[in-house]
Formats: structure tokens, C-alpha cells, sequence
């Protein structure tokens, strides 16, 4: 299934590219962060890419196209082979299906995707790392720690809050991932799930490459993660403000039920997942005080109770679309 010519246009590409030659596409997402957009394909060039492997970049501000002009000129005098695509409706998942679709009609001997946002940095062999863990694993898809980094250092010790905090720590098999933003996708996965590949229902809400990765693994592909893979992901100062915590943690409980309920469908499944959030909120004042302690913060300890309130929230149809406004994300 190519792109949809409709909603997906090239706007520039690297002159020598040659598709039949790449086994690797780097998708990078961007929406107006044209700034830090360059810092990351700097980050990625920096990585002594060679002729298998090129970067996609998926514009979704079909209107500015800020981060397409940048990194237009930006490939003009670079040796990474670059095409900039305009994902022209908006939404991340939108934004991602354009980038994957893209890469399979463009490159025919492609093995691998690999996933990077447009905040974030890749640090030394990042891509290498991904790779080297696939062969040594096995594994169809493979994680890595987006490692947070604030602006202002002073508000460093946020990073210990859970909605920061990579889901693992050491190098091997894993049950399964939860971030986009850091991944690399073997070609099978591709092949066989269905499009779109996230869904976007998702778009606006998050959590569409959590719902992929549960039905990757309901068709049985495998999972790893490779702590060498690192990527630092720039957070501005409001990130650490209580309003984008609360609202990121919430929507996080929200993300949790709306998956468990695709899990188990029917009113049996609604059922168990509205006793579970009941649980939940019953253990969550004791998981927030240790998790308090731990921290020695008390907005961090809440984090157990919002992420309770978010999953019954969701029963009222109540989601925050945090991206929806992507300015006071």
C-alpha cells in the first residue's frame, strides 16, 4: 500500500540518492521545532551514516512548513541521504503512517525502520545500537531510553517522575515497548500489520504506538531493548510545571484503559477494566507515599492516585488531547 497522494506530498529530496541501495530509513516526525529539528539530523549525521541508510523526514505542518523548508536546506549540504515528505493531515499518527508507508515504497530492499522524534538527540552509535541488539536478540522490534534533558538544569530532579522514566534498564528481551520515540522496526512487522499502522483515533491523545505494539505481539512478534541506544529528548521548563504533570499523568491512565478495553472487548472486558481502576485507586495512596519517599517528592507521589483518575475519568469519556494543542505540550 503506497501513501495516499492526497494527504502525502514529497517536498524535496537529496540529489544521488539511490532507493535500491538502502536498508535502513531513519522516519523523524516534525512539527514546529524547525531548531531543533536540524540539532537532530546533526545528531543522526553525526552517526557515520552510509549509502544503506537514508532519513525520511514527515513534515505535519502542512500549512508553515517550517521543519520541510529547514531540513530542505539543511540536506543540501550534507552527504545523509534525506527525502522530506508533508504528512498533510494533521496528528502524529498520521504523521508516522506517512513516514512508514513511505519508506516501503521508496527503498525495495528495506530491512528496518528506525524511529526518532524531532526533540530529541541521538547519542553515539544510537542507531548501531538498535541494530546490534536486533541481531543479538532476535528481536522484530527494539527499544531504547529517551533520556530526559530540561533546558533549565536547574529543574533536573523531575526527571525521577515516572512520566520521564524509561520502562527498562538493561540490554536483552523485554515483554514489551511503550514509546515511538525511540525504536527500530524490522521489515516483517511492516509487512504484516495492518494498515493504517497506528491508529488515529490515537492522534491527538497519544498511546497509538502502545495500541501497535499490543497487536504486534498478539501476531507474535518479539520485543527487546537496548539501554546502549540512547536518545536525549529536549524538555522545555512547563514540562515541570504541575499542570503538564498532572494532565500528561491523567491522560497516561486514560491511554491505559482505552488499551485494556481494546484487549478485552465487550462488557465482560469493560467490567474488568473499571474494577481494575477501582484497584488501582485503592493502592494508590500507599504506592504514592513510597513512591514520595523515594523521591522525596510529594507532586511525584501523586502520580499512582492521577493515573487512577485518568482511567476513570475515561469511563466519562473524559481524555485530554494533550497534543492537541502542541504549544503548551
Amino acid at each position: 500500500m503506497t501513501p495516499d497522494p492526497a494527504s502525502v506530498s514529497e517536498h524535496a529530496r537529496s540529489a544521488g540518492l539511490k532507493p535500491a541501495s538502502v536498508r535502513v530509513a531513519v522516519t523523524l516526525p516534525t512539527f514546529r521545532r524547525p531548531d531543533h529539528l536540524i540539532m537532530t539530523l546533526d545528531s543522526l549525521q553525526a552517526q557515520g551514516l552510509g549509502s544503506e541508510t537514508a532519513i525520511i523526514v514527515m513534515e505535519n505542518d502542512a500549512e508553515g512548513l517550517e521543519g520541510a523548508r529547514a531540513a530542505a536546506e539543511w540536506l543540501e549540504s550534507s552527504h545523509v541521504k534525506v527525502i522530506v515528505i508533508v504528512a498533510h493531515q494533521r496528528g502524529n499518527c498520521h504523521a508516522y503512517n506517512a513516514g512508514w508507508e513511505t519508506a516501503l515504497a521508496e527503498f525495495p530492499k528495506l530491512t528496518h525502520i528506525a524511529v526518532i522524534d524531532d526533540d530529541e538527540i541521538a547519542g553515539p552509535g544510537w542507531l548501531s545500537g538498535l541494530m546490534k541488539t536486533a541481531q543479538k536478540t532476535g528481536a522484530d522490534l527494539v527499544g531504547g531510553p529517551q533520556v530526559p534533558v530540561f533546558a533549565d538544569k536547574a529543574l533536573d530532579g523531575w526527571r525521577r517522575h515516572p512520566v520521564f522514566t524509561p520502562h527498562y534498564r538493561d540490554t536483552g528481551p523485554v515483554p514489551i515497548l511503550y514509546s515511538s520515540g525511540n525504536v527500530l522496526i524490522s521489515r516483517p512487522v511492516l509487512d504484516i500489520m495492518p494498515r493504517p499502522f497506528l491508529d488515529p483515533a490515537f492522534n491527538f491523545i497519544g498511546g497509538g504506538d502502545s495500541d501497535f505494539y499490543r497487536r504486534a505481539k498478539a501476531r507474535g512478534f518479539s520485543f527487546a531493548w537496548s539501554a546502549e541506544a540512547a536518545v536525549m529528548e529536549t524538555l522545555m521548563s512547563r514540562r515541570a510545571e504541575f499542570s503538564w504533570l498532572n494532565a500528561r499523568s491523567l491522560r497516561n491512565g486514560a491511554i491505559s484503559s482505552i488499551l485494556e478495553k481494546r484487549q478485552w472487548p465487550g462488557m465482560q472486558g469493560r467490567v474488568r477494566t473499571f474494577a481494575k481502576s477501582l484497584a488501582l485507586l485503592a493502592a494508590a495512596p500507599w504506592r504514592g507515599l513510597r513512591l514520595g519517599l523515594q523521591t522525596g517528592s510529594a507532586v511525584i507521589g501523586l502520580y499512582h492516585i492521577q493515573v487512577a483518575l485518568g482511567r476513570l475519568m475515561e469511563e466519562f469519556g473524559l481524555v485530554n488531547e494533550q497534543y492537541r494543542n502542541p504549544e503548551s505540550n
